[in-house]
């Protein structure tokens, strides 16, 4: 596989961290995941959005940057494969649905001077997954702030990927989690290592 570094996407819920964990372990790889847990405005988001929205948006895109630059800007990393349940830029595409319009403009600044120190992934794995499938995993996963996302709210986040997609041409490995279960199923995860093996243009392109 010539791919280095790996990072996997979608919605709330799709399976990111799920996936990523079982990339890691069957590679052997060093397995990055989003720090959800500590941060302590995300509760209190999903009580009272407007009020936390700023303070959750900037911890989140603090945190995220002092892992991926802890972790990725080693000598190692070109040496071993990394894999991550999340993309930087995802804080960016989350701040523009939950900040007000002056929030997201100096949110915007400090984010454009952060993201091109990163290393950016040679390969985005993106888990499409309908809301249908997503509300039954958040119920599943039973996170209790997560219990009140809307319909909408996912539709929205959707959107804002899809349309990030379509304006900023990724290297992306589409996979629709409606016929690839590869969690329950060993052959569809085995159908994900094979689509790794080969080599994909810039751009969408479809398991």
């Amino acid at each position: 596989m010539n791919y280095r570094f790996i990072t996997i996407e979608g919605n709330i819920g799709a399976g990111k961290t799920t996936l990523a964990h079982m990339l890691a372990q069957h590679f052997n790889a060093k397995l990055i995941l989003e720090e959800f847990a500590d941060n302590p405005f995300l509760p209190k988001f999903y009580e009272k959005p407007q009020q936390y929205a700023f303070p959750l948006e900037l911890f989140f895109m603090a945190e995220r940057y002092k892992q991926l630059k802890d972790m990725l800007q080693t000598q190692d990393m070109f040496s071993s494969l990394v894999i991550s349940d999340y993309l930087f830029v995802k804080s960016l595409l989350f701040a523009k649905i939950n900040l007000l319009e002056e929030e997201y403009n100096l949110y915007q600044k400090l984010f454009d001077i952060i993201n091109p120190q990163l290393v950016q992934p040679d390969l985005l794995i993106f888990l499409n997954a309908p809301v249908t499938q997503l509300q039954a995993n958040i119920k599943k996963r039973n996170r209790s702030y997560e219990q009140q996302i809307e319909d909408d709210y996912l539709l929205r986040v959707h959107n804002m990927y899809t349309q990030y997609l379509k304006q900023h041409p990724v290297r992306t490995l589409m996979i629709d989690t409606t016929k690839i279960n590869f969690l329950a199923n060993p052959a569809d995860f085995q159908r994900i290592l094979d689509a790794l093996e080969q080599d994909y243009e810039v751009g969408i392109n479809y398991l």
